[in-house]
Parts: C-alpha cells; sequence; structure tokens
C-alpha cells in the first residue's frame, strides 16, 4: 500500500496534521517502501550496500571510514558493517592509509565495477519510472527543501 492508498483507504485520520509533522512521516514511510523494493531489485546487495558504493564512487580519493560515515549521515558502526559485508561479497577492499596506519581506506573492486555496469540499465530504467511525471523544477525545489531542513537540523543538534 503506497502514501496515497493509505490515506484513501480511511483507516488513518490525517486532518489537522501540521505539513511539517506529515511530511517528516511521509519521508519515512517512503524510505521504508523505496528500500523495500531497492532490495528486493538488486537481490546481491541492499539498499544501503548499494547506497554506500555509490557515495564511494563519488569521492574524489579513497575515503576513510569516518568520511564515508559523514557522507551517508550514520553512524561510524552501521557503515563498518555495511563496508564489512560488502567486502566479505567482493564489492570493496579495506586497506590501511599509507600516511596514517589508524585509517582505513576504502575502494572499489573491479567486481564492483562490473556489477555496476551489468545493473545500469536496470537501475537507469527503475529511476526513470520513479521520477515519472516529476519536473527538474519539482525535483529542484525538493532538494532544496531537504538541505534547509537538514540544515536546521544540524543547527539543533550543535546547540544541544
Amino acid at each position: 500500500m503506497n502514501i496515497k492508498e493509505v490515506i484513501n483507504s480511511g483507516k488513518v485520520d490525517f486532518t489537522g496534521i501540521e505539513s511539517s509533522y506529515f511530511l517528516l512521516g511521509l519521508l519515512s514511510a517512503f524510505e521504508n517502501r523505496f528500500q523495500a523494493v531497492a532490495d528486493r531489485t538488486m537481490k546481491e546487495i541492499s539498499w544501503k550496500q548499494f547506497f554506500a558504493i555509490i557515495c564511494i564512487s563519488m569521492c574524489k580519493d579513497r575515503p576513510t571510514v569516518k568520511e564515508l560515515a559523514e557522507i551517508l549521515g550514520s553512524s561510524h558502526q552501521n557503515v563498518k558493517q555495511i563496508l564489512l559485508k560488502l567486502e566479505k561479497k567482493g564489492f570493496i577492499s579495506i586497506s590501511a592509509d599509507e600516511n596514517d596506519k589508524r585509517k582505513q581506506r576504502i575502494q572499489l573492486t573491479e567486481y564492483c565495477i562490473e556489477f555496476c555496469a551489468k545493473n545500469e540499465e536496470m537501475t537507469s530504467a527503475v529511476m526513470e519510472k520513479m521520477f515519472m511525471g516529476i519536473s527538474e523544477k519539482q525535483l529542484q525545489a525538493t532538494i532544496q527543501t531537504i538541505i534547509q531542513i537538514e540544515d536546521n537540523l544540524k543547527e539543533i543538534k550543535e546547540n544541544e
């Protein structure tokens, strides 16, 4: 059941809920639904593992575990667990930094690069279907809204 079906089902009463609360709930529910679809689609790896791969591939240099945790917005421990699973499956390698042996650097393997290339067409098709009927203007407004909310959240965290 998607959010429209939930709203129209009459099982939940959304009247009187502030838009900001509704948006947060919507984002949380969407994340769960998206993750379920993405996990079924990828089969070999989970969405969280694939998202880590995407973020690693976008880094200019091989990221450390700490840097990747900051990019993903997750704890060091959670990211380390994701990375260990990816390493076990042959998608990444983790090695000590040449200059600071305490730091661990992450690198995508050739197997991972081939996996991503093999699945690129399927991923593009899913993304195209998911964003069908949504204009670039709508996307940019959504992006800016979420960035602003995150900036506000950071300020709250810093003032604690």
